[in-house]
Parts: structure tokens; C-alpha cells; sequence
């Protein structure tokens, strides 16, 4: 997989990811999920950013719950698609969002409270190829690349082992993640980064 382009690696891994049956992805998600519960950035902070999850990417909801009986704050992402930015707020309950574009579960912005970078502790970045290095390859809008670069937290993506590859072409101006959990393991990014 390794010379293939980033366009043909989405696609490639959405296939795997839409042949993986219903219990494997519950199950696997459940995994992922118990795992990133026992992260510290998780535990110590207070503010936890993470999107609306749409199958086949790992679900989220069952996180963002948890999140909720743990007391965090959970914030979630709005999209702009004419400035091509997007802002995070604070959602209580699924009630407070709404759907946007492509069955996209969005905050209504009238019923949130707007929550701003820097109060942010943690930030979970979707993804739907990632390699050992926290190289990533996202939806194609560039929204989280342009909103990481004002955030200086911790950066941990959550994925299935199937959307892991060797390497990923990237660019100088590319943020790479942190830490990437999957349903079998735990990949230090950071420290690979340092290893090379």
C-alpha cells in the first residue's frame, strides 16, 4: 500500500471498513472505547473535544457518554464550509444537535455554548488512514488541519486496526497526532516521531 496516493488510500480503507460485519465493529468500538478511558489526558482533563461519529468510523456515542457520567465537558465540532473553519461546542445531551450535510450530526449553535481553543484539554481527530508516525489521512475539507493549528493539547485519534498503514505521503505544513488507539493496541506517535 505503500505507493499509493492518499485519494486511493481512502479508498481502499473505506472498503475494509465497510466489509467489517456489525458485531466486530460494536465489539471493537467497545475496546477502543475502554481503552481511551484510561488515557491520562482523558482523565485529568476537563474539556474533552470529539466528533459525532457516522458508521463505519468508531462510535463515538457510547464515548461521548461516558465522557458524561466521568462530569467531563464534551465539545463537539461545527463546520463552516464558507470560511472552511469550524468552531467547537458544548453539548449535554444528542437532543442539542441537528442534522447538517451528508446525515452529519452537527451542535445547534442557539442551544450550545461556544467553547474556544484554548479551553480545550484534549482533542479527539478523525481520521480514515493513519500510520505509526500520527500521519493522517481526514474527509478531504482540511477543517481540523486548519483548527490544530491553534491548539496546543494532546492530539489522540481513534481507529481499527484494518485503518492503520506503514506510511502516509505528508506535507511539511501536515500536524501529525499524538497517540492512536485502536482495539488492540496503544500507538505512541510522539515517541515513533522521535525514534526516525
Amino acid at each position: 500500500m505503500i505507493n499509493v496516493d492518499k485519494k486511493e488510500l481512502r479508498k481502499i480503507v473505506r472498503q475494509y471498513l465497510n466489509r467489517m460485519s456489525n458485531q466486530l465493529y460494536y465489539q471493537s468500538s467497545f475496546n477502543i472505547k475502554k481503552q481511551l478511558l484510561k488515557e491520562p489526558s482523558i482523565i485529568e482533563g476537563d474539556t474533552i473535544a470529539i466528533t459525532i461519529s457516522n458508521k463505519p468510523e468508531v462510535d463515538t456515542k457510547e464515548i461521548i457518554e461516558s465522557l458524561w457520567s466521568n462530569n467531563k465537558k464534551v465539545v463537539v465540532p461545527k463546520c463552516n464550509p464558507k470560511e472552511r473553519s469550524m468552531d467547537f461546542y458544548a453539548i449535554q445531551h444528542f437532543q442539542q444537535l441537528e442534522s447538517v450535510y451528508m446525515d452529519l450530526l452537527e451542535p445547534i449553535p442557539e442551544v450550545t455554548e461556544h467553547v474556544a481553543a484554548e479551553e480545550i484539554d484534549c482533542i479527539i481527530v478523525p481520521g480514515i488512514v493513519f500510520d505509526c508516525y500520527g500521519y493522517r489521512i481526514g474527509y478531504g475539507g482540511g477543517y481540523y488541519d486548519r483548527y490544530l493549528e491553534q491548539f496546543k493539547g494532546p492530539l489522540i485519534s481513534l481507529a481499527f486496526d484494518i485503518q492503520i498503514v506503514e506510511s502516509i505521503p505528508y506535507e511539511p505544513h501536515d500536524l501529525p497526532i499524538d497517540l492512536i488507539i485502536t482495539e488492540s493496541k496503544r500507538i505512541d506517535c510522539a515517541n515513533n516521531r522521535k525514534e526516525v
